[in-house]
């Protein structure tokens, strides 16, 4: 029997899993012993709820024969902070063997976010075995943020993911020959209403009828805007939802977000005369849509934005993405993509009339040269075979299109159009310039 491993750490990413494995995508139950380990890389995971006991996990559960937690496992070292040494691997594999009773049976792994931690640590001690990768939003549809050493990158056989951006396909690990595989919508959306159903049990409530969701992103604390900004932002989803006609507004700010981040929101809907509600209960947005099916979904870029408005029909707008796109650094960002996305085909909150109908999703494949030229941008080196594509689009762009995806400066240094014209007399004062001027000398 094959000992399957997914890896997960937000309920996202395990519904995900649960939607492949019912949809047949990892072969039968009878024939494997599935094992979910989940992990908290919060910056506090200490005091954060772990993904297990989150409200409507037991309907997730018995997909899996056990579920380990990786915290625990690794305690006191932090998930997102720690891989083995490469001289430890065998040890820590033996060590996982004997602790979670896997015996010499074969292992696979599935796990998101493959260049990062926990996942790259955990496919790093099982060296010898497959991996599965599934992207849990979109992510998916951007270049892949750092390389794969040979060993590894030889070892991954496919990646899954949602389809979130009909005619858009994923870039991410294309450089290494991955094929991308679509993990079916309706039972994705199958298993979200059991996830649903099981955390109304839990909690025994729900959102108000009517309700606009907004969607808090806690971006500060990745050090793209400031906290005041971030504030900033969150006024402007409730002032913009206000001026839509909604009196019921819910704000879901992110679980890693301090208590206090709330107060200024507060304080302006008392001022506008409109009911907030401050929901802090670590729930699915999506579960959200199930319970409730608010009117609007409002936020910066976040993956449940896309999932409202290309599963569940409801319109969705965006606040604050032309500061993102001026201040994400570096270019490389991974955030960059979903960002670019969710700019394209979402309608702004303010000053758009499509803003609060339901987003037209029938020419999301126009947005794909965008998107490619975009990743190209990112890791140039990795997708070579995209400059002239890219060239091409640059070529044609309105200048104010271009400036607001791309950077003049990082065009500069690709050789593409709309960089600016390198002078003489800045190229000789370069410094790697004039290093290779002395090696030849």
């Amino acid at each position: 029997m094959t000992v399957q491993m997914f890896c997960a750490a937000t309920q996202y990413a395990a519904a995900t899993v649960a939607a492949a494995l019912r949809s047949g995508l990892f072969g039968r139950r009878a024939d494997h012993r599935r094992i979910l380990v989940v992990s908290d890389t919060s910056a506090a995971p200490e005091i954060g709820t772990p993904l297990d006991l989150m409200p409507g996990f037991e309907a997730l559960r018995p997909e899996f024969d056990e579920v380990r937690s990786w915290n625990e496992t690794i305690r006191p070292h932090h998930p997102a902070g720690w891989s083995p040494r490469p001289q430890d691997v065998p040890l820590w594999e033996k060590s996982l063997r004997l602790a979670w009773r896997l015996g010499d049976e074969p292992v696979e792994v599935a796990c998101e976010s493959i260049q990062a931690n926990p996942s790259r640590a955990i496919a790093a001690i099982f060296a010898n075995s497959p991996v599965h990768v599934y992207a849990d939003g979109l992510m998916s549809y951007g270049p892949t943020r750092n390389r794969i050493p040979l060993p590894m990158s030889s070892r991954i056989r496919r990646l899954l993911h949602l389809d979130l951006v009909p005619g858009l396909r994923p870039m991410l690990l294309s450089e290494y020959g991955v094929e991308p595989v679509a993990v079916p919508g309706a039972e994705f959306l199958a298993v979200l209403r059991e996830v649903s159903d099981a955390a109304d049990e839990a909690d025994g409530g729900g959102l108000p009828a009517g309700t606009a969701l907004l969607l808090g992103q806690y971006l500060s604390a990745l050090e793209l805007i400031s906290r005041d900004e971030e504030d900033g932002l969150h006024l402007r989803m409730l002032r913009g939802a206000a001026a839509l006609g909604h009196r019921t507004i819910t704000f879901k700010p992110h679980p890693s977000a301090p208590a206090d981040s709330t107060l200024a929101i507060q304080e302006a809907a008392r001022e506008l005369g409109v009911s907030l509600d401050v929901l802090r209960t670590p729930v699915l947005a999506e579960t959200l849509y199930e319970r409730a099916r608010p009117e609007l979904v409002v936020g910066c870029f976040s993956t449940a934005m896309m999932t409202a408005a290309a599963l569940y029909g409801i319109p969705a707008a965006r606040v604050g993405t032309d500061l993102l796109l001026d201040r994400i650094t570096p270019y490389q960002n991974s955030n960059r993509v979903p960002l670019t996305v969710v700019d394209a085909l979402l309608p702004a909150l303010e000053g758009d009339e499509r803003a609060g109908k339901p987003v037209d999703l029938t020419a999301a494949d126009e947005v794909d040269p965008l998107v490619r030229a975009v990743g190209f941008c990112m890791q140039a080196t990795a997708y070579p075979e995209l400059q002239e594509q890219t060239a091409e689009l640059l070529r044609t762009l309105p200048d104010a299109e271009l400036t607001r995806y791309f950077k003049r400066r990082r065009l500069t240094s690709l050789g593409l159009p709309g960089g600016r014209p390198v002078r003489a007399a800045a190229l000789r004062r370069h410094p790697a310039v004039r290093k290779v001027v002395r090696k030849l000398r």
